[in-house]
């Protein structure tokens, strides 16, 4: 899609933070854009700003765990706009402690909007997408724990993993069609997440307590919370320059900080070092072989190397 002027856009998650960002890089390529929140006060504070510019953008209340919200939002978006060309499943939420002090409520809030949003999103609109058969993309926002977990985060890890996976068979699964799909894997950003993931958790998914903060072993020093500087978080502007470019180019991996590549090579690393040393058996090699892409998946020479800076 490298000449995406005139398509349209349906950002979700798109008054504010990453999916802003999108949405600005995207209008400002003369795109028109659909910006669906599940939150009012945002989508309003959002367009403030938008009608003061000339791009095309258009507001859409959406819970993205509501399916049928989906089906009205799809219905409205193409009202306005017509076919759907881009697709960003960007709506998340955060949430932090650890694994032991989860509990089902966390697992499904988390799970529902970051994993199920995502799935209610594709399955809603990539039949529309494929019915107009015009040229399109579909990204979906993981995180760099999505390819590299840590402590502390579990629900948010597992959803985020899960999302690249996803996006790897979707690729797989359409690359016969016009439909281009990218897994996006955005660093430190400036975000309201937190204040999102409170404002936004309902009522029958919220504990009657906090998770309690990690506690340090015994003879450990006090943990203490670590202190970011907000200033050297990417900026939405650029998440959504770095986006659109994803998507002109049709990468499937899009990625936002070069300062990730030394963690990239440790996980990938270890996996390596975890292939047994014997030689294959040819019967079982024969069986994998059967299956294709377990040896090997080709939609990885899609990933083009990047050469240029934004």
């Amino acid at each position: 899609m490298l000449d995406v002027s005139g398509k349209t856009a349906f950002i979700t998650g798109g008054a504010s933070g990453m999916g802003w960002g999108m949405a600005k890089a995207f209008g400002e390529a003369g795109m028109k854009v659909v910006i669906a929140d599940i939150r009012q006060e945002a989508l309003d504070q959002a367009m403030e700003g938008f009608s003061k510019t000339n791009l095309a953008v258009y507001p859409i209340l959406l819970d993205v765990t509501d399916r049928d919200g989906w089906a009205k939002a799809a219905d409205e978006a193409e009202a306005q706009f017509g076919n759907i060309h881009v697709l960003c499943l960007n709506a998340g939420v955060g949430g932090g402690g650890m694994v032991q002090d989860m509990s089902y409520k966390d697992w499904d809030f988390g799970l529902g909007v970051n994993i199920g949003g995502v799935v209610n999103g594709l399955v809603t609109m990539l039949p529309r997408m494929l019915k107009h058969g015009e040229e399109g993309h579909i990204v979906a926002t993981s995180s760099t724990g999505g390819f590299s977990a840590v402590g502390g985060v579990a629900v948010y890890c597992t959803a985020k993993f899960a999302v690249a996976g996803m996006m790897e068979t979707v690729a797989t699964d359409l690359k016969d069609t016009p439909i281009g799909a990218s897994v996006f894997f955005p660093g430190p950003v400036q975000t309201s997440l937190g204040e999102t993931t409170n404002a936004t958790r309902p009522a029958h998914l919220r504990n009657a307590a906090p998770p309690p903060p990690p506690v340090a072993k015994e003879g450990e020093p006090p943990r203490r919370p670590v202190n970011f500087d907000p200033s050297l978080f990417m900026s939405p502007e650029e998440v959504g320059q770095r986006v659109l470019r994803g998507i002109r180019r049709k990468d499937l991996f899009i990625m936002t900080h070069p300062e990730f590549r030394d963690g990239i090579i440790a996980r990938n690393e270890a996996l390596l070092r975890a292939i047994p040393v014997e030689e294959p058996d040819e019967a079982r090699a024969a069986l994998v072989r059967q299956f294709g892409t377990l040896i090997y998946n080709p939609i990885y020479d899609t990933q083009k190397p990047l050469t240029e800076k934004l």
